[in-house]
């Protein structure tokens, strides 16, 4: 039986080994560059600033989560579905288009400030470390709620019941039962948003408040692309990975078990509190709603008028944006089923270390160090569009790793034995029982990389010139020059074409696991 999975027990390995290189030669190159470099004081102060930005935004976005989630979880109303959904959506918003519209409602011109001047008021600022920790709330906070959702969900019935039968006040609810459901989940969920923002690039670049807000990507990008001071860039690069790589490691230990046990699967809500608490939920739900439909809201009204005059740039960069997202998808598509296969027929420290280093950089720590490996041999900006799929590939890995490898394990736990009786193996294997059982995460996963792929701006902005442009760095562009309207129109199209490609990836999945 060994024998017939000798294909696949060679390929992951390869495939493992070689994703490790991608990911461990760009560090190796940035460590060696900026080894014995001594930071100055304004990149000491490009580190603080990152940490005190990701450190608020995480904070923010997992506490204003709790009460959002509490209200989803124990309220049935109409349209909480749809109100889920949204939810959703902001992961697979391009960043860029998430700040837009953010300046649409609290920009200088935008909707808070107008009612501000109206009444007499001074204007506020959205530019700045309270302007970027507000970004990376909006950003993250459906994605906190959706976790913490989770965690309400999945509350024993057991429990519930017997919390009713006794007769616990909802102080006595939130202390034995949501409280330590609370304590298992927001520290990793924290400490995930914290990796998140630690690496974020596009919120800083257009709402940085010149040098007081600074963070070490947009420091890295500075030194490349304005400075070309590579060694500068390089230490700043291993004080990124240092700093990821230590939030990554406490994401893992952090979170300490509620001691619930096992439930019997059964579905049982927790019971609702009426009078105020009825209202506030309420209130809290109608705020969040708000919060995150009126910046999107605010881009549709600004964009749609400039369709039929777009920018010159616009498609050509919509078409190479699509482009590069069809083939990263692909690439991270393939690479993530063949090593959740592996890995699901036999743990591998090497696969699992393949599909987690990535979780410790980001684009523009791996751009950084591939420029530094390809710039003696070739002009980096010739390179610009196939260095972006890798990269896109390597940090949408994780994502798909973990989406596949769960599916996978029940896969060979249920069909592996037989399928190897039945001597189905190669193609045949992959196309009897992998692809038709596995057709729906796989086509979730290649849709949360596709328009991840599609929205991302890192290492594209370190590359490209005119003739490499994605859309987002176009939408950047615009942005940066004060044409809000041209920008919000191109926003349109890269938010379009974002879920376009992830719904015709997940709907397919759908239809062929059907």
């Amino acid at each position: 039986m060994a024998s017939r999975a000798r294909p696949l027990s060679l390929a992951a390995p390869a495939l493992a080994a070689l994703l490790l290189a991608l990911v461990a030669a760009p560090l190796a190159a940035v460590a060696w560059r900026g080894a014995g470099l001594s930071l100055g004081p304004a990149d000491w102060a490009a580190v603080r600033f990152s940490a005190t930005q990701a450190l608020l935004s995480a904070v923010f976005s997992t506490l204003l989560a709790i009460p959002v989630a509490r209200a989803l979880a124990r309220r049935s109303f109409p349209g909480r579905g749809l109100l889920i959904t949204l939810m959703g959506a902001p992961f697979l918003l391009p960043a860029v288009v998430a700040v837009l519209g953010l300046l649409a409602v609290f920009g200088r011109s935008g909707l808070i400030n107008g009612a501000l001047t109206a009444l007499g008021l001074p204007p506020v600022s959205i530019f700045g470390l309270h302007g970027v920790v507000i970004a990376h709330v909006f950003l993250n906070l459906p994605l906190a709620t959706r976790m913490i959702l989770q965690g309400w969900l999945a509350l024993p019935a057991e429990r519930i019941r017997l919390a009713q039968s006794l007769g616990f006040t909802p102080r006595e609810t939130f202390r034995h039962l949501e409280w330590p459901m609370l304590r298992e989940v927001a520290p990793g969920i924290a400490l995930v948003i914290l990796v998140i923002c630690l690496t974020s690039f596009a919120v800083v670049l257009t709402l940085g408040g010149g040098p007081s807000a600074t963070t070490i990507e947009l420091a890295i990008y500075q030194a490349v692309r304005f400075e070309f001071d590579l060694s500068r860039a390089a230490g700043l690069a291993g004080v990124q990975v240092a700093l990821g790589a230590a939030a990554a490691l406490a994401a893992w230990t952090m979170a300490r078990p509620a001691g619930f046990g096992a439930g019997l699967d059964r579905k049982l809500a927790l019971t609702a509190p009426g009078g105020w608490r009825r209202g506030l939920d309420g209130l809290v739900l109608l705020l969040a709603a708000a919060f995150l439909a009126m910046p999107l809201w605010a881009v549709v009204l600004r964009g749609l008028p400039g369709l039929a005059e777009l920018p010159a740039p616009v498609l050509p960069a919509a078409g190479r944006s699509v482009l590069v997202a069809l083939v990263s998808a692909s690439l991270t598509t393939v690479a993530a089923l063949v090593l959740a296969l592996a890995a699901a027929r036999r743990p591998s420290p090497t696969i699992e270390a393949a599909a987690t280093l990535p979780l410790a950089t980001s684009g523009l720590v791996l751009g950084t160090g591939l420029f530094l490996l390809l710039r003696p041999f070739v002009s980096p900006m010739s390179l610009a569009l196939p260095v972006t799929v890798l990269v896109n590939m390597a940090l949408s890995l994780p994502y798909l790793y973990r989406i596949l490898l769960p599916e996978a394990r029940a896969l060979q736990a249920d069909y592996g034995r037989l399928a190897d009786s039945l001597a189905l193996r190669g193609l045949a294997r992959l196309r009897w029982l992998v692809l038709p059982r596995l057709a729906r995460p796989l086509g979730f996963g290649a849709g949360i990389a596709a328009a991840l792929s599609m929205g991302d701006l890192g290492v594209i902005a370190l590359f490209a010139g005119e003739r490499q442009a994605t859309l987002p760095l176009v939408v950047q562009q615009l942005t940066g020059a004060y044409r809000i309207e041209a920008a919000a129109s191109a926003s349109l199209v890269l938010v379009a074409l974002s879920f376009a490609l992830f719904w015709a990836c997940d709907a397919g999945g759908r239809r062929a696991g059907a």
